[in-house]
């Protein structure tokens, strides 16, 4: 497995360390948000979001071989926090190689994977939009949170949790404004060369704009300008009957895929 590999993962892990202290404590609360570490996986909890972006588990035997105790400890907090519906990924460099069965003993069954994707820093093509991308200030971050609470589907509480990123280091977000009104929402977080893209999200009535298109490359562009010289993105993996648009947007932008997570789930 490469070092980039594997430094791509470290960086998915940071990303959910830092998304949990965006939220400030009444968002928290509302949420029933929490992040525990098993083994050196991490397990996001949030009893009051069923999204899955909130209850998965991230880096299992990545940093360390894991183990059938391991997986049935994850599983049990899932179970004491009453949530029957979330994700544990397994990176392909996930010790060792009983960890399918181990899953699978703990009642966990494969699910749709996710596709990692990786570019260097080479120049983003050109998207044509009459969108205006830019990096937004705290106090557009509202704006920012409601965009994408309203595409993964998440409930209003959620708001304040993306729209914290703003304040936290490494983190700069993004707006795609059409007709003067926010249409197209993203989020480039960096750490030392590397960059992760990510929450790429556009309001209903106004997609087909080449509003995603543009938001990546703006984003490729500011993280070339910070000195990144590798980045990563992640979607759901396409599957017939449905191709995830996303995945045409992320390859046109240069992005090519890096690896894939398989996805357990409960039965």
């Amino acid at each position: 497995m490469g070092d980039d590999v594997l430094r791509c993962e470290e960086l998915r892990q940071r990303v959910q360390c830092d998304f949990h202290r965006a939220a400030p404590d009444e968002v928290r609360r509302a949420l029933g948000l929490r992040l525990e570490e098993v083994d050196g996986a991490l397990v996001s909890v949030a009893t009051g979001e069923p999204s899955i972006l909130f209850n998965r588990t991230i880096g299992l035997g990545v940093g360390a071989p894991a183990s059938a105790a391991t997986v049935a400890a994850i599983r049990d907090v899932y179970a004491g926090a009453g949530t029957g519906r979330y994700f544990v990924h397994l990176h392909p460099a996930a010790r060792p190689a009983g960890l399918r069965a181990w899953l699978e003993a703990a009642g966990l069954r494969p699910a749709r994977a996710w596709t990692a994707f990786e570019r260097g820093a080479k120049p983003a093509p050109e998207a044509g939009t009459d969108l205006v991308v830019a990096p937004i200030a705290a106090d557009k971050a509202e704006d920012f949170g409601r965009i994408v609470a309203d595409a993964f589907d998440m409930g209003a509480a959620a708001v304040p949790l993306f729209a914290g990123l703003a304040r936290r280091p490494g983190w700069r977000l993004y707006l795609g404004v059409a007709d003067g009104r926010p249409a197209a929402a993203g989020a480039l977080f960096v750490d030392g060369e590397v960059g992760w893209l990510g929450f790429g999200a556009t309001v209903p009535a106004l997609r087909r704009r080449g509003g995603q298109r543009a938001m990546l490359a703006r984003r490729i562009e500011d993280a070339r300008g910070l000195g990144c010289r590798l980045l990563l993105t992640e979607t759901g993996e396409a599957v017939p009957g449905d191709p995830q648009h996303s995945h045409h947007n992320i390859e046109w932008a240069g992005f090519r895929p890096a690896f894939r997570l398989e996805n357990y789930a409960p039965a």
